[in-house]
C-alpha cells in the first residue's frame, strides 16, 4: 500500500466540489468499449479516493519550484509517483523531464504538461508558499503537472482492468518559460515518436473552476525577441550635424519600424512589434555613443512568423542607415503560434462536455501570449484548452505571472476528468 505522508494535506474541503460528476455531465460514455462500465463512474470513484492526495502533491510542487532547465527534483517526484502507479517512466537525458507510456494499441495520444517555475517572489501567505527565494509557480505549471500525474494514475488503473483501447503518452516538459524553450529538446528525445495527436491545458484565472475554454484555429501568438544595439561617435548636443545622433536614430526605429510593418505584412496575420526597453546616454547635453532597444514580436500566422526575422532586421537597417549610426540586430526566435487542429479541438470539446456538462464548455479567447506547445503542433495535430482556475463568485482574479497567483484547487479534479475523457475519445476516433 502506498504511503502518501510526504504530501499530506490539512484540508479536503477545497476539492470536494469536483470529486462528484458535475450537474449536467453525461452518465454514460459514448466511446465506451462493449461490455465495460461507463468511465464517469470509475473516474468519480478514483477522484473521490485520490483527489485530496492530488491537492497535496500540487502544494508540495508549489512549495518547491524549480527554474527552467533545472527541474531535477520535480522530475524525480513525477517519476516516483508514476512508478508507484505501476508505470515505467523514463527521465529525459538531462534528468529534468519525464516521458511515460500507458497501454498499447494502434494509436498513441499524447498529453503534455510544463513543469518549470518563474523567477518571481511568492507573495502569498499560505502554508504551501514557495520555499525557494525568487522562484514561484506563478503560471500554474504545478497544477498542469499534478493534473497530468492524476491522469496517468487514473489511466494506469483503467489499463490494468483492460479498458484502455490504445496507448497514452505523458510528457512532462522542462523550460517552457525559457527562450529557447524546452519543447524542441523533448521532441528530439523522441517524445512524439508514433504519436497521432497531442493535447495540453493551461490555467486560466479569468474563468471560474469547473469551466474550460476551447478554440479551434489560432490560440496563442508566436513570440520572438529583438535587441538592437546602435553605436556612433557621440558628440555635443549643440552640434548634432557633426555626429550620428543615436537618440534620434532610436526614436526613428521606435516609431517607424512598427509603422512600416503594418504596410509590409498582411494585417490578418496579427503581427505586432512592441518595445519594452530603451537605454541611451546619461548627460542632458551629450549625444551618446551607444544605445540599446529591446522589444517583442508577436504574430498569429505561421507564414508571417517564418518571414519576420529577415523582414524586421532589414527594416531596422533601412531606418537607421540615413542617421549615420551603426546597427547590430540580434533577433531571437521564441515560439511559433499555437494553432489548434480542427478535429482535435472538436474531440476535446465533446469530451469536456461529457466530463463536465455541455454548459461548462465555452469558447476560449485568442491570446497574444506565447506558448511552446506550438512546437509539438508543428509535427502532429493537437489542441490546447484553457482550464478555469478562478474561485466561482470571487471578485479578485489572481492573474498569471504575478507573485500572488493561486488557484481554486477544485480545478485539479476537473482537469483530470476532462483529460481522461479526452484520452478515450481521441483513442476511439479514427480521425488521427
Amino acid at each position: 500500500m502506498r504511503n502518501p505522508t510526504k504530501y499530506e494535506s490539512d484540508t479536503e474541503s477545497d476539492v470536494t466540489t469536483a470529486l462528484e460528476a458535475p450537474e449536467g455531465a453525461d452518465t454514460s460514455w459514448p466511446g465506451q468499449l462493449p461490455g465495460t462500465d461507463p468511465l464517469p463512474g470509475r473516474l468519480d470513484r478514483w477522484l473521490a479516493s485520490r483527489g485530496a492526495e492530488l491537492v497535496a502533491i500540487r502544494r508540495h510542487i508549489h512549495a518547491h519550484p524549480e527554474a527552467s532547465h533545472s527541474e531535477f527534483e520535480t522530475a524525480a517526484l513525477i517519476a516516483r509517483e508514476l512508478t508507484v502507479a505501476g508505470l515505467s517512466p523514463r527521465l529525459l537525458p538531462r534528468g529534468n523531464g519525464v516521458i511515460c507510456d500507458i497501454g498499447e494499441g494502434p494509436r498513441t495520444i499524447a498529453f503534455r504538461a510544463d513543469i518549470d517555475s518563474l523567477p518571481l517572489h511568492d507573495l502569498k501567505e499560505v502554508p504551501y508558499r514557495s520555499t525557494v527565494d525568487g522562484q514561484a509557480h506563478a503560471c500554474g505549471h504545478d497544477v498542469h503537472t499534478t493534473i497530468l500525474l492524476g491522469l496517468g494514475m487514473a489511466l494506469a488503473q483503467l489499463n490494468d482492468q483492460g479498458l484502455l483501447p490504445g496507448r497514452v503518452r505523458l510528457i512532462f516538459q522542462p523550460a517552457e518559460e525559457a527562450m529557447p524553450s524546452g519543447a524542441p529538446e523533448v521532441i528530439a528525445a523522441g517524445a512524439l515518436k508514433d504519436v497521432d495527436a497531442i493535447y495540453a491545458l493551461h490555467c486560466y484565472p479569468q474563468l471560474p473552476a469547473g469551466l474550460v475554454g476551447v478554440r479551434s484555429g489560432p490560440f496563442t501568438a508566436a513570440a520572438d525577441a529583438v535587441e538592437i544595439n546602435l553605436t556612433g561617435p557621440g558628440g555635443h548636443t549643440a552640434r548634432p550635424h557633426l555626429t550620428a545622433d543615436l537618440v534620434y536614430a532610436l526614436g526613428r526605429v521606435i516609431v517607424e519600424v512598427p509603422a512600416l510593418l503594418s504596410r509590409r505584412v498582411d494585417p490578418r496575420s496579427g503581427l505586432s512589434l512592441v518595445w519594452g526597453a530603451v537605454h541611451a546616454g546619461q548627460a542632458f547635453n551629450a549625444i551618446p555613443g551607444a544605445g540599446v532597444l529591446r522589444g517583442t514580436i508577436r504574430v498569429l500566422s505561421r507564414e508571417a512568423w517564418r518571414e519576420a526575422p529577415e523582414l524586421i532586421t532589414r527594416l531596422i537597417r533601412e531606418v537607421v542607415a540615413p542617421t549615420g549610426a551603426e546597427a547590430d540586430v540580434n533577433y531571437t526566435r521564441g515560439v511559433p503560434p499555437v494553432i489548434n487542429d480542427r478535429m482535435a479541438s472538436a474531440v476535446i470539446a465533446s469530451a469536456a462536455g461529457a466530463a463536465l456538462g455541455p454548459d461548462r464548455v465555452v469558447e476560449a479567447e485568442l491570446s497574444m501570449g506565447g506558448e511552446d506547445f506550438s512546437f509539438y503542433l508543428e509535427h502532429v495535430p493537437g489542441a490546447m484548452i484553457r482550464l478555469g482556475t478562478g474561485r466561482p463568485g470571487a471578485d479578485v482574479r489572481h492573474d498569471l505571472h504575478r507573485g500572488d497567483f493561486d488557484v481554486d484547487e477544485s480545478c485539479i479534479a476537473y482537469g483530470v476528468r476532462v483529460m481522461a475523457h479526452t484520452a478515450l475519445a481521441a483513442l476511439a476516433t479514427g480521425a488521427f
